[in-house]
């Protein structure tokens, strides 16, 4: 799908290329494998090393796409990116950060209007993340996890002993909230807009627009 004037997914991947991160996965639903490979090859046109490709067969949560990954990632921490995300900015300096201290998890915030569709984060008077709640009927903050998280290796562990939400899926907050619980969560407020394609038709309108404006 286009967002102003070119593929939804570049903007990840040109995100991603903005931190220097040069090998990416594309975990990809359903039958859209065919679309993909045609339009990003082996990633060599937007400065990659290389794409893999993984194939998730059944809409089973973001956490359980995450598990694709693992032997891929095998023992270095990882950076996910939910294509349908449109940020304004890079986070190089998170990336380069991470990498110095490849220890625990990094999730990245926004303040929204309508917060109960997403991962909701309380914060105590000290500004330290104390909940992140998925989809509450009654949002405690109006700051939302976006679609950025960087994990080191035991990420995997902890998704092997995770089972399914009450919507049939492995949720990407049990696991933020797995590194929070053991202190071991760390949390930025990103700058500039940030835009999610894939809540609703007014949303995507709403990261197009947005989308052009920084071109």
């Amino acid at each position: 799908m286009p967002v102003y004037n070119k593929p939804m997914i570049y903007y990840s991947i040109d995100l991603l290329v903005k931190a220097d991160i040069r090998d990416v996965l594309v975990i990809c639903g359903g039958n859209s494998l065919g679309d993909f490979l045609p339009l990003l090859g082996n990633g060599e046109a937007f400065g990659l090393n290389e794409i893999t490709y993984r194939v998730q067969s059944q809409p089973r949560g973001i956490a359980d796409a995450l598990g694709l990954a693992r032997d891929w990632a095998e023992d270095d921490p990882i950076c996910v990116v939910l294509s349908d995300n449109i940020f304004e900015h890079s986070f190089k300096k998170d990336v380069d950060a991470f990498k110095e201290e490849p220890k625990g998890a990094r999730i990245f915030l926004t303040e929204v209007d309508e917060p109960e569709h997403y991962g909701v984060v309380e914060f105590d008077e000290y500004g330290q993340v104390i909940t992140i709640e998925e989809k509450p009927k009654n949002p405690k903050s109006n700051h939302i996890a976006t679609g950025i998280y960087m994990y080191d290796s035991s990420v995997w562990g902890f998704i092997d002993g995770l089972t399914p939400s009450a919507r049939g899926e492995l949720e990407i907050t049990d696991v933020n909230n797995h590194y929070l619980n053991v202190g071991e969560l760390k949390s930025t407020v990103i700058d500039g807009f940030w835009g999610d394609c894939g809540e609703s038709f007014e949303s995507y309108l709403d990261a197009c627009n947005k989308a052009k404006d920084i071109q």
